[in-house]
């Protein structure tokens, strides 16, 4: 290539990820507040978000028998400062976090990767591109999905640079926004992050029992606490767990435990409040308690498993880290109890370690195997979306199946012999 077509394509190596980036936001933005600045008001749940943020300031409970509040009195106290200024304020201020929460979760994404081979312009746009439905729905819906995974990435980019309490202090952070990030408690002490995993459990307890006292007085706090722990986390049964009946079991939710339950014993998929037929897809019937320890069972052959593929601590390098780091998101986001559609964007940081391995090994055999497994999946995801059936199946579980795949490939092909090892996340 000459110096003239070098200089030709530097613009476009340059600009066109931001340009990219900034369209997209625009567009995306345009879903909650083109109806909340021009119509009748946002929908989905801004207006469940505006509520909570008013009840709070008004010193109203969080929690009655409807339960329409799902999350901690620490996440409550976060709307109050959004919905201090009005709901339109709220809608614009949450659509903001969520694209600066993108844009955290794709420069952090680039920098674990760990590509250390030059990348074509697209490389970097094309893992959103891929996950921008999940992206979407995000921005549809309000949901904190985005800001999660933002939080946890740079989490993982601390505990690389050597920074371990403040990474416990964001890991936190995210669990008591919204509790499933807690399942990457078992991953911190097998990699003897102590100084993560207690800086972890210190400001989780700062976050939910301390942070919310000012405005809820300490004792009130801990009751609600107390309410929203029996009822979210231990209150479940065959019909009804986390408060949705009918819908947690349901086709939408595509988290393991869901999954192994519609497999294992007759659960419909259809929605609350639906008049559909119920269908059922389970394979046999061990009943709620069976369909509970198949589950026990699954999880507990996977956890054991990525120990075991684990490279040891001499064996890894940055990029095999990377790939461990993609699986461990992987891992939480199907250890939610619950995990819509919007859960899947998290999958942003596994699709980048995929593409950028993808595009940038010189063997064609990994390239064109890599290339197969994203391709593969992203069709699974694509082929549900109009299919009932496939979603009650577990298509969006399946398919991050098929990414951990190739993720757990990559790892093993990027770990190195002691003497060949490159610096890791120590």
């Amino acid at each position: 290539m000459d110096n003239r077509s070098r200089t030709k394509e530097a613009p476009v190596a340059r600009y066109a990820g931001p340009c990219l980036f900034a369209v997209a936001s625009l567009v995306l933005a345009a879903f909650p507040l083109v109806p909340q600045l021009f119509g009748s008001g946002k929908g989905k749940d801004y207006p469940l978000w505006f509520e909570v943020g008013q009840w709070v300031l008004q010193g109203r409970e969080l929690y009655d028998e409807q339960f329409r509040f799902l999350y901690t009195p620490f996440a409550a106290v976060i709307l109050a400062g959004f919905s201090y200024f009005g709901r339109t304020a709220m809608v614009v201020l949450l659509t903001i976090v969520n694209i600066i929460s993108w844009w955290i979760a794709i420069k952090t994404s680039n920098l674990l990767a760990a590509e250390n081979r030059p990348l074509p312009w697209w490389a970097p746009v094309l893992p959103s591109l891929l996950a921008i439905f999940f992206i979407y729905d995000v921005f549809l819906l309000g949901q904190p999905n985005l800001v999660l995974l933002a939080l946890m990435l740079c989490g993982f980019c601390l505990l690389q640079v050597r920074q371990p309490s403040l990474a416990g202090v964001l890991f936190a952070a995210a669990t008591a926004i919204k509790a499933f990030p807690i399942t990457i408690v078992p991953y911190l002490v097998f990699r003897r992050y102590w100084g993560a995993l207690a800086s972890m459990i210190a400001f989780a307890l700062v976050f939910l029992l301390l942070v919310p006292a000012p405005f809820r007085g300490f004792h009130r706090n801990v009751e609600e606490l107390q309410v929203w722990f029996q009822e979210m986390i231990l209150s479940h049964d065959e019909n009804n767990f986390s408060h949705r009946p009918e819908r947690n079991w349901g086709w939408k939710n595509q988290s393991l435990y869901a999954v192994t339950h519609r497999l294992t014993r007759p659960v419909h998929y259809r929605t609350e409040g639906s008049d559909e037929e119920p269908i059922f897809i389970n394979l046999i019937d061990l009943g709620y308690k069976g369909a509970d320890f198949v589950y026990l069972c699954v999880a507990t052959i996977i956890g054991l498993s990525f120990i075991w593929l684990m490279p040891a601590r001499q064996y890894r390098t940055l990029q095999s880290d990377a790939a461990e780091l993609a699986i461990l998101i992987c891992l939480v986001l199907i250890g939610s109890p619950v995990a819509y559609i919007y859960y899947f964007v998290w999958l942003l940081f596994p699709l980048t370690v995929l593409v950028y391995r993808a595009t940038s090994t010189v063997e064609r055999t990994v390239r064109w195997r890599t290339w197969t497994l994203v391709g593969a999946a992203m069709t699974l995801f694509a082929a549900g979306v109009n299919s009932h059936y496939l979603q009650v199946a577990g298509n969006s579980l399946w398919a991050t199946a098929l990414i951990v795949v190739g993720l757990v490939w990559h790892m093993r092909l990027d770990s190195s012999p002691p003497s060949e090892a490159k610096p890791n996340i120590a």
